[in-house]
Parts: C-alpha cells; sequence; structure tokens
C-alpha cells in the first residue's frame, strides 16, 4: 500500500509540474470543462459533508482520534471542493489559481497539526478507543467510491491546465489512502485489541496531510496559469 501510494503521488507530482491547457483549447472547452470542474466539486463537497458529519459523530462516540481526523480531513475535502468552486466562479479562473492553492495548503496545514497533537496526546496517556462498525463503514465506502472522483477531478484538471483542479483531484486521492489507513487502524483495534493502532494511524493521517500542504504550497510558482 505504500509502494503505491508513493508511487502515485510521484506521479501526481510529475503531472502537476507540467500542467497545461493545449493550445487548441476554445473559449467553449474551456467553458465546459470548468462546468464539469465545478460539477465534480459539487459532488465532493456533497459527499464529504455528510463523510464529515458521520466519520466526527462516530469518532466522538467511539473516543477515536483517527476516525475524528479522517472526518476533519473530509472538512478540509468540502473547503478544497469550495475554494475550486469560488475559483471558476470568476470570469477568468487562471486569476485565482495561486490563491486556490494557497489555501488548500492551509487547509492542509491546519489538519496536520491539529490531527498530530491528538494523536500524540493519546500515546502519551493510553487512549483506549471504542470499537466502531460505523467508522469502519464509512472507510470500506470511501475507499470504493473517492478513486473514482479523483481520476474524474484529475482528468478534468489536466485538461483545463489548472493545478487547483488537478490539486483538488490530489485530495481526494488523499481521501481514499486515509480511508485505508483508518480501516487498519479501526480494524486493528477491534480484532486485537490494539488501542495504539488508533492514533498511529492518526499520526499517518497527519504525516500525509502536512507533506499534501507543502506540495500545493509550492505548486503556486509552477507557472501555469
Amino acid at each position: 500500500m505504500s509502494d503505491v501510494r508513493h508511487r502515485l503521488t510521484a506521479e501526481w507530482l510529475l503531472m502537476a509540474a507540467h500542467v497545461h491547457a493545449p493550445d487548441t483549447l476554445t473559449a467553449d472547452d474551456r467553458a465546459r470543462l470548468g462546468r464539469r470542474a465545478q460539477l465534480l466539486a459539487g459532488t465532493s463537497v456533497v459527499y464529504n459533508v455528510v463523510e464529515a458529519v458521520i466519520a466526527v459523530m462516530a469518532g466522538l462516540a467511539a473516543g477515536s482520534v483517527a476516525l475524528v481526523g479522517f472526518g476533519l480531513d473530509s472538512a478540509v475535502e468540502v473547503s478544497s471542493g469550495l475554494i475550486i468552486l469560488w475559483q471558476f466562479r470568476h470570469r477568468m479562473p487562471e486569476a485565482r489559481e495561486r490563491q486556490a492553492l494557497r489555501l488548500m495548503a492551509i487547509s492542509f496545514f491546519a489538519l496536520a497539526a491539529y490531527v498530530a497533537f491528538e494523536s500524540v496526546r493519546a500515546l502519551v496517556t493510553g487512549h483506549d478507543p471504542e470499537t466502531s462498525r460505523v467508522g469502519i463503514g464509512l472507510a470500506v465506502a470511501s475507499l470504493a467510491i473517492m478513486p473514482f472522483l479523483s481520476w474524474a477531478q484529475r482528468r478534468t484538471g489536466r485538461a483545463l491546465g489548472s493545478n487547483a483542479v488537478v490539486a483538488d483531484s490530489t485530495q481526494t486521492l488523499l481521501c481514499t489512502y486515509l480511508s485505508a489507513v483508518l480501516l487498519a487502524g479501526l480494524l486493528l483495534n477491534a480484532a486485537l485489541g490494539w488501542s495504539w493502532a488508533d492514533p498511529v494511524a492518526g499520526l499517518v493521517i497527519a504525516a500525509v496531510a502536512a507533506r499534501e500542504g507543502r506540495e500545493a504550497w509550492k505548486g503556486e510558482s509552477c507557472g501555469c496559469a
């Protein structure tokens, strides 16, 4: 899983560094792709609002740092989708490209800081989370849905030459990775009683979020706009 994650991330970084709209892209094509980007962003927002509410409520009920962190990541996904909608409401979306990437980076950094703090505190205090069947089901659902949404977003972003849309697709793909990490932590705790697996999963979520925030921040100087 780790090798696959690193390979996919490397592929995204390579694409993000060279995202340019084709020279043959017409104004009508841009408008059509812009509408598609907004539709995909809206779909992501709706799904992640539901996911965030369920994850945070289930995480608080079970005392699961990883599950609460996953829910907060879903909230970051919501902010990412809203940023894309904000960008493409502008008459010239490319004018908001750098701002969009910076806002995404800030949301990643905030998530990483909070989840890392809570995970370390749980490890130090020896907190013992309860089993969450709701959380396990939610992680499985995200693993089934998120890859397809990410693929559609990335394809649209590359066609538009928009690093912000590609970055949004990466946030969606990140949700897939985190779903796998979350599922592993919840199952280890449920099946083997390894309470430490939950905050360790939270630390993985925080580390990946921090890295993606750094890459989004660096992406603002790619010159693709």
